[in-house]
């Protein structure tokens, strides 16, 4: 059985404190699939929180949250993929990552899976016939254990016009 995302959250604390986040990933599912993104990214693992919405973005960007006073843009993975739009549950988490170039993002997922660890030698590039929708975004595909996991792209998953400039005007209205 999954575990909570407190309890990934408090797993985070703890590799923060052994400052060894290498070969850490925080797996994820949206629908039956897992992805994976690396530890150094993620900041925390946030409950659902009430989303303000912009008018005018599109559709993935949900909005900005409040989180302890900052205000952080919020995407739906789901919906970035492509994916039809689910009704968020207890499961569904906000998973608050930090980039150098996009700054602090939220990125709603359906649930948080675990704390993985995967090493160079478990990652293969994604096959040459992965077309589609979603192709862009995986930067390897992981074997752990019995399951493929996708090694998502972080850079590729923020990179859109619209969430870049919120997060810009999100810096403005901070300064």
């Amino acid at each position: 059985m999954a575990q909570g995302f407190n309890d990934i959250d408090q797993d985070f604390d703890a590799l923060e404190d052994l400052n060894t986040l290498q070969y850490k990933y925080l797996v994820f599912r949206l629908d039956s699939e897992e992805y994976a993104l690396e530890a150094r990214h993620v900041s925390e693992i946030v409950g659902m929180q009430h989303i303000t919405v912009v008018p005018n973005l599109d559709r993935h960007i949900r909005g900005v949250i409040n989180l302890r006073g900052k205000v952080i843009p919020v995407l739906d993975v789901r919906l970035r993929f492509g994916l039809e739009e689910q009704q968020y549950n207890d499961r569904t988490c906000v998973v608050i990552t930090q980039h150098e170039d996009y700054g602090t993002t939220g990125l709603i997922v359906d649930a948080v899976v675990e704390v993985a660890d995967i090493h160079e030698e478990q990652i293969a590039p994604p096959p040459k016939t992965m077309k589609g929708n979603r192709s862009h975004y995986i930067q390897g595909m992981a074997k752990h254990g019995e399951k493929v996991r996708m090694i998502l792209h972080l850079f590729a998953v923020l990179d859109d016009a619209e969430a870049q400039s919120l997060q810009v005007a999100l810096e403005e209205l901070a300064a």
